[in-house]
């Protein structure tokens, strides 16, 4: 490459032949062999057309050389090596400013390599990112509030822990009890006529077990064998037909008169000696006539004693039909086993406070005399009471828990439940201040009540729970603890 065909390093070039002449001489020699070499340079570039490449600044007194030159000219003279090069020239001349604008939108539209899918990203101008500096304690604060939530996390799972340990949180969601579980793929009954565990072939006869060999639908009828209805048996006798006053007046002396003709009979045959006359002091002279005339002192005391006999007697066949204690109350557990035997019932309540210890006596004393087997929860909250028995000895028990007891009456505790250390606080009658409870808000609710088929308690008995867990627990022995959730979830 010849460095004097280009006319923006010759300058440059002989910049540093000057600093390194090839031979010694004056400074006068050298300096205007320098200015004869500049002028040659300057007027080759003019020969050529120039490039408007500015001089040296150490070099602009040595002529006076302008810019010239046209852009016909600039196209002409200039080639790939000299444009790069003229542009990393710096000098004091304003240099045209380059156009990066790119091609139209017209252009790239008629370039048969355009592709419309991309069109929106060529045509898309360039932005320039600016740069963003972060503020000072930035991340610091990230990682504080990371460390909060992390804390507040482990704080959220050891109350969580604490509250399943006490069943505090299964007070959000009593619903979860009673979820009903998912029906089976295949029914217990269609198993043995789909040849699968599923129906999701049913519509192909292939699978069928109906017309196979091991199919199990024959042409034999099979009876099921008859039994009798459960109900029968707890079906109440039919009461006897209700008679009118006058029927029963008039069934009395019919029954009267037949005993008295049998009576006068056995007297007329001698089996049973005649009775004596029965004197009062309305017949008195129709009976005796001239006894009573002679001494009609002795005749009524005669009869006034006869009266007394006659009452003593009474009262003695009355004592004599009584039954004693032991035979009252065998009669009594006699007829409620027949009233068991008929059917059982069970009541369900929920009583918010059993503060008041007459309330828990009257539960327990009646349950006791109606042979009623069941159990009472007695709980902070609520408390729960289930019966079971008879339904002559239920309907009792229902009117005493609905109607009898007065649940709003608070009365002072005795002596011995006072000073009871072993009795929760909240199963007194007073505060810890010493005053009595306000039970106005106090009330019992009937929430289950229906047939069973046998009991679920072979006692009746009481327990005191403090946690939900506890009273769900005792409840589960008999299998009754959903009545539990149904209390918690009536209002």
């Amino acid at each position: 490459m010849d460095r004097h065909g280009s006319p923006g390093l010759g300058p440059r070039n002989d910049a540093s032949r000057v600093q390194k002449p090839e031979a010694a001489g004056d400074k006068a020699a050298k300096l205007a062999a320098l200015k004869a070499r500049v002028s040659a340079a300057i007027g080759t570039t003019k020969a050529k057309g120039g490039l408007n490449v500015g001089l040296h600044p150490a070099l602009e007194d040595l002529g006076q050389w302008k810019p010239g030159g046209s852009k016909s000219n600039d196209a002409k003279s200039g080639s790939y090596g000299s444009r790069s090069r003229n542009d990393n020239v710096r000098g004091p001349l304003k240099q045209k400013a380059l156009d990066l604008s790119g091609p139209s939108q017209e252009e790239i539209k008629n370039n048969p390599y355009y592709d419309a899918s991309i069109g929106n990203a060529i045509t898309k101008p360039r932005q320039s990112r600016t740069l963003v500096f972060n503020q000072k304690g930035k991340y610091i604060q990230q990682a504080n509030a990371l460390r909060r939530q992390a804390a507040l996390e482990a704080l959220k799972k050891k109350i969580a822990a604490g509250t399943r340990k006490v069943g505090i949180d299964e007070d959000k969601d009593v619903e979860k009890n009673f979820i009903v579980e998912a029906p089976p793929d295949i029914e217990w009954w269609d198993e043995g006529l789909v040849d699968g565990k599923n129906y999701d072939n049913i519509e192909n006869p292939q699978v069928l077990k109906i017309d196979t060999e091991d199919t199990i639908v024959t042409r034999y009828i099979q009876h099921p064998v008859p039994i009798e209805p459960p109900q029968d048996k707890n079906a109440p006798p039919p009461k006897p037909m209700y008679l009118t006053a006058t029927e029963q007046k008039k069934l009395r002396r019919q029954r009267r008169m037949a005993d008295l003709k049998e009576e006068q009979a056995k007297i007329r045959l001698g089996l049973v000696p005649a009775p004596p006359p029965k004197v009062k002091k309305g017949n008195l002279m129709r009976v005796l006539g001239e006894e009573a005339v002679k001494d009609p002192t002795a005749v009524e005391a005669r009869v006034n004693r006869e009266i007394a006999e006659r009452h003593t007697k009474h009262e003695q066949a009355n004592e004599d039909r009584k039954l004693s204690k032991d035979q009252k109350h065998e009669k009594l557990a006699t007829n409620q086993e027949k009233d068991a035997a008929k059917g059982l019932h069970m009541l369900v309540f929920k009583i918010n406070s059993l503060a008041n210890g007459q309330h828990r006596y009257k539960i327990n004393i009646n349950a006791d005399q109606l042979a009623l087997t069941g159990i009472v929860i007695m709980h902070p909250k609520q408390n729960l009471v289930i019966v079971e028995g008879g339904e002559w000895s239920t309907k009792h028990y229902k009117k005493l828990m609905l109607n009898r007891i007065d649940w709003a009456e608070n009365l002072p505790s005795r002596e011995k439940d006072a000073h009871n250390d072993a009795l929760k606080q909240w199963l007194k009658a007073e505060t810890e201040d010493g005053e009595l409870k306000d039970l106005a808000e106090n009330q019992c609710k009937l929430i289950f009540e229906g047939e069973i088929k046998s009991r679920a308690f072979r006692k009746w008995g009481s327990k005191v729970c403090e946690t939900d867990p506890e009273a769900r627990e005792v409840l589960s022995k008999s299998k009754l603890e959903n009545f539990w959730n149904l209390a918690k979830s009536t209002v």
